[in-house]
C-alpha cells in the first residue's frame, strides 16, 4: 500500500472531522519519536522527526509543518505537508507567528485521559507548549484532540480496511498450518516458534509483544491472558487455545482459535466441552448482532455478557471489543463494561468504518480454556465479519 497515498487520505479525512466537530485546529507536538512516538504519527506522517516539531491542521484545509530544518525535506517530500517550515535555533517564533495568522479559537492537541491512542503528549512536552506559547492568547485555546484523533483513527478508510483484511486472510492463512502442526506431544513453546517460522517466512511479523504472540494455551493449568508459552504439551483430553494476531503492510488482526485433543476410541469432544464451545459461540454471535452504527460499546458488550451469564457461565473479565488497526489495541470506543479502569471509553459510540475484533471465553475446568475471537467491520446499516468465524470445535485425532 503507497504510505503517501494514505497519509493524504487521513489528513483529508482530519480535515472533514474538524468541521464535523467544529474545531478549528488540531496541533500535534512531538520531538524524539523514535524515542517517544506519539500514536497521531502513524496517521498523518508516517515518519520519525528528531526536533521539536508542530504538525498543525485546520478545519478550512492548512496542512503545515514547522520542523527542525534536518527533518525539513523528509517531511517535504511526503506531498502532504504544505508548507513545511524549517527553523534552526527555535520553533518558537514560526508556531507563534503561524498562529497569530490564523487566530483559532481552539486548539485541540494530543492529549487524553482516556484514549492511550490520542495521549501521546508528554508532560515535559505540554510544559513546554505553554512556556512557548506564554504572552499569547494561544495556551488558554488548548482542548484535547481525544474525540478528533477517536475519530479519524477509528473511522477506517477504504484503503485501510482492506489491508486488515489481507492481514486476516494471512493469519487464518497460519491457523490452517498449525492446525496441521499441532499433534500429541508438541509443547507451547514449539508451537509458538513454529508460527514465528511461519511469519517470517511470509514476510509479516507478530502484532504484538513476540514474547507472547501468539499466547498458546494447552490444558488447564494454562494461564489465561497475556502469557508466554511454557512446557506444557497437547495432549488426549485437552484444549489447546491460540490467540494470534500478525502486522502486515502496517495493519493488524487479532483472532483466537480453538482445539481438542480426542482420546483414543472418542469420535467427538466430550458433552461438557461442547456446551461450552456453543455457550461462547453464541455469546460472541450476540455481541455481534449488538453492533452497529450508534449505539454506545456498553451496550454490545452487556448483549454478549447476558448472553455467556445467561447459559450459566461466569463473566469474562475484560472488554468482549476493541479497536484493530494499525496497532492491534487502535485506542478509540472500546466495547467493554462500565467499569472504571476504562475510563470512559465505554460510552463512546459506534461509528460506520470501525474495525473491531471481538472476543470472549470460559475455562471448562479439566480441559483448559476455550475462547474465540474475530475481526468484524461496521457498515452504515450494521457490521460485517472480516474473518471466517470458527463455528466448530477443531480436533486433533491421536
Amino acid at each position: 500500500m503507497p504510505a503517501e497515498a494514505l497519509i493524504r487520505e487521513k489528513i483529508r479525512q482530519a480535515i472533514a472531522i474538524l468541521n464535523e466537530k467544529g474545531i478549528d485546529a488540531w496541533l500535534t507536538f512531538v520531538r524524539e519519536s523514535e524515542q517517544t512516538r506519539d500514536p497521531a504519527l502513524d496517521l498523518i506522517l508516517g515518519l520519525n522527526v528528531t526536533w521539536v516539531s508542530a504538525f498543525l491542521i485546520t478545519a478550512r484545509g492548512d496542512r503545515i509543518a514547522i520542523v527542525g530544518r534536518f527533518d525539513r525535506e523528509n517531511v517535504a517530500a511526503l506531498g502532504a505537508w504544505d508548507p513545511v517550515i524549517g527553523y534552526d535555533e527555535s520553533i518558537r517564533e514560526p508556531l507563534v507567528e503561524t498562529l497569530q495568522r490564523l487566530n483559532p479559537r481552539e486548539i485541540a492537541i494530543n492529549y487524553s485521559e482516556n484514549d492511550p491512542a490520542a495521549d501521546g503528549l508528554t508532560h515535559g512536552m505540554w510544559c513546554l507548549l505553554h512556556r512557548l506559547l506564554g504572552g499569547t492568547p494561544f495556551a488558554s485555546r488548548l482542548i484535547s484532540a481525544e474525540d478528533l484523533i477517536g475519530a479519524l483513527r477509528g473511522r477506517k478508510t477504504p484503503m485501510e480496511v482492506e489491508a486488515i483484511r489481507r492481514a486476516v486472510e494471512t493469519t487464518e492463512a497460519l491457523f490452517e498450518e498449525v492446525g496441521a502442526f499441532l499433534r500429541p506431544g508438541r509443547t507451547e513453546r514449539e508451537i509458538q516458534a513454529f508460527l514465528h517460522e511461519r511469519m517470517r517466512a511470509r514476510g509479516v511479523e507478530p502484532a504484538w509483544d513476540p514474547d507472547y504472540c501468539p499466547i498458546v494455551a494447552v490444558g488447564p493449568e494454562a494461564p489465561v491472558g497475556h502469557a508466554m508459552p511454557g512446557d506444557r504439551r497437547v495432549a488426549p483430553g485437552l484444549l489447546v487455545h491460540i490467540d494470534l494476531g500478525i502486522r502486515q503492510e502496517g495493519f493488524c488482526s487479532d483472532l483466537q482459535r480453538v482445539w481438542y485433543g480426542l482420546r483414543e476410541g472418542e469420535e467427538e469432544p466430550p458433552l461438557e466441552i461442547r456446551r461450552a464451545f456453543q455457550a461462547v459461540r453464541e455469546a460472541l454471535l450476540a455481541g455481534f448482532q449488538a453492533l452497529r452504527p450508534g449505539v454506545q460499546g456498553w451496550e454490545v458488550d452487556a448483549a454478549a455478557r447476558r448472553a455467556l451469564t445467561g447459559r450459566g457461565y461466569p463473566e469474562y473479565l475484560h472488554a468482549l471489543g476493541h479497536h484493530i488497526g494499525r496497532t492491534v489495541h487502535d485506542g478509540s470506543t472500546l466495547l467493554g463494561p462500565r467499569w472504571e479502569r476504562y475510563g470512559q471509553t465505554p460510552y463512546g459510540i459506534v461509528e460506520a468504518g470501525n474495525v473491531f475484533a471481538l472476543e470472549l471465553g470460559v475455562k471448562v475446568p479439566g480441559y483448559g480454556y476455550i475462547g474465540l475471537e474475530e475481526d468484524v467491520w461496521v457498515t452504515p446499516t450494521g457490521v460485517e465479519w472480516i474473518s471466517h468465524p470458527q463455528t466448530d470445535l477443531w480436533v486433533i485425532r491421536p
